[in-house]
This record gives structure tokens, C-alpha cells and sequence, in this order.
């Protein structure tokens, strides 16, 4: 009655945005509502992890916190680096991210990952943030701190996705 209401007010169809809430809309929410429950159980970085893996909006403040968390784990698995490479494994550790996230995209796990190739990787970090890395002894030198954020990655990763993995198990069991 209120869109007749409308129309004889206005003297035109008046859309409006209003949608029934039908069994699957309110299965989705209450289904929604369990994952964002788990999620916001997590710690920060954790959380800000996955959002700036999965979530379509994302913010820069995801992004850094979850940079700085892999460099953290990262940094914890390597021997003593001086000032200047400590400031430039920031850097690589932001770069692994990138990597990762790419490889990742959308959860599937199976994309291509273009900077593979120190060559690569060494271009893309000057063009993005201007950081130069020697391509000499590039195994010796980066090669095991690449492999720790790597690592990291997997383990932000699977700390982000687990409560989220349990909630699905228990509802599915339960249906």
C-alpha cells in the first residue's frame, strides 16, 4: 500500500529497496554472523591478515598491519642483520605479501607466481618502493629470509582461516 500511496502522491512508479527476507537470505546472515563472530576472536594482526587477503575492502591500515606481522615472524627465524639490511628486508618482507597474495587470490592457491624470479622480484621492489637489492650471492644473501615470509605468510595464513574452517565443520555436521 505504501508504493500506491507513493504513486498517486508522486504520479509515478516509485522504486524502493526494500526485499523480502526469505529462508535462504536469513540462513545466509545467521551463517555470516558465526564466521564474523570467529573472526573477531582472532588477534589484530591476525585479523587485519585475512582482511587484507580476502576481504574486498580492505584498508591500507589491513595491508601495513599484516606486512609488519610477517616481517615480525620473519625476523624472529633469522641471525643478526645490520641496520641496512634490517631496513631493506622490510621491504622484501612487503614484497612477499604481495607475493603471496597473489598466489592466493580468492582462496584457490593456484596462481602463477610472477615474481618468482629474482629478477623479477629485484625490478618490481625498485619500481614500487624505489629499493634497490644486489643480485649478487641473491641465495646466500636473501634467499632464507624470502623463504621465512614465505613461511610466515602460511602461518598468518592458516591462523586467519582456522576459526572459520571450524565454524563451517560444526555446521556442516550439524545440517
Amino acid at each position: 500500500m505504501a508504493v500506491a500511496a507513493d504513486w498517486a502522491r508522486l504520479g509515478a512508479a516509485v522504486q524502493t529497496a526494500a526485499r523480502a527476507v526469505t529462508a535462504d537470505h536469513a540462513a545466509h546472515q545467521a551463517l555470516a554472523g558465526r564466521v564474523q563472530a570467529a573472526i573477531s576472536m582472532l588477534p589484530a594482526c591476525i585479523q587485519a591478515f585475512g582482511h587484507h587477503m580476502y576481504s574486498p575492502i580492505a584498508t591500507d591500515a589491513d595491508r601495513e598491519m599484516a606486512e609488519d606481522a610477517v616481517f615480525v615472524l620473519a625476523m624472529r627465524e633469522q641471525a643478526r642483520m645490520t641496520a641496512s639490511k634490517r631496513e631493506r628486508a622490510e621491504y622484501v618482507a612487503r614484497g612477499v605479501l604481495f607475493r603471496y597474495r597473489t598466489m592466493n587470490q580468492g582462496g584457490m592457491g593456484g596462481c602463477h607466481d610472477r615474481l618468482a624470479s629474482p629478477a623479477g622480484f629485484r625490478a618490481w621492489l625498485e619500481d614500487v618502493y624505489g629499493v634497490q637489492l644486489s643480485s649478487q650471492n641473491w641465495d646466500r644473501e636473501w634467499g632464507g629470509f624470502i623463504e621465512a615470509c614465505f613461511a610466515a605468510c602460511n602461518r598468518l595464513d592458516r591462523a586467519a582461516l582456522g576459526p572459520v574452517a571450524m565454524v563451517l565443520e560444526v555446521l556442516k555436521d550439524a545440517a
